[in-house]
């Protein structure tokens, strides 16, 4: 990857709705040229996808908490992410070091709904003890920053 990759992914996370004219402009390319430079960052990996970014209290989903999920001794972790896989009040999951295993973005209608979500996973094999930090405010939120010289 080459400082005009960096450019091309800088770009396409500030503006995923780019186009290949804009980007070429961008970085001095033609718009083939950045299709297939395009199509080898997916190829590879480093594209992902491509997403809308909405406000989920325009969505009716006001209430936002974090949510650390610690498992039973003898759980298998990916099985217990399966199962967290079929909550679609779950926006993210991440597995992390520390006392929990899982920490869990969640959204919901409200309190009312965040506490259905809280004894859903409660009640999940292999989900031992949950910690919930509800978010009073989002300061900020997919903030894109500078890429790093060397990836």
């Amino acid at each position: 990857m080459d400082a005009v990759d960096r450019q091309l992914i800088q770009a396409l996370r500030e503006n995923g709705r780019a186009s290949y004219a804009e980007l070429g402009r961008l970085v001095g390319l033609s718009g083939p040229s950045v299709t297939d430079r395009i199509g080898r960052l997916e190829d590879a990996g480093v594209i992902t996808g491509y997403r809308a970014t909405v406000d989920a209290a325009s969505l009716g989903l006001p209430v936002s908490a974090l949510i650390g999920i610690q498992l039973t001794d003898s759980v298998d972790h990916d099985e217990v992410a399966d199962r967290l896989r079929d909550l679609s009040e779950i926006e993210d999951c991440w597995f992390i070091a520390g006392d929990d295993s899982f920490m869990l973005k969640v959204r919901a209608i409200g309190v009312d709904g965040l506490e259905r979500t809280v004894r859903r996973l409660s009640g999940t094999k292999g989900v031992s003890r949950t910690r919930t930090t509800m978010v009073l405010s989002t300061k900020w939120e997919n903030r894109v920053g500078e890429l790093p010289e060397e990836i």
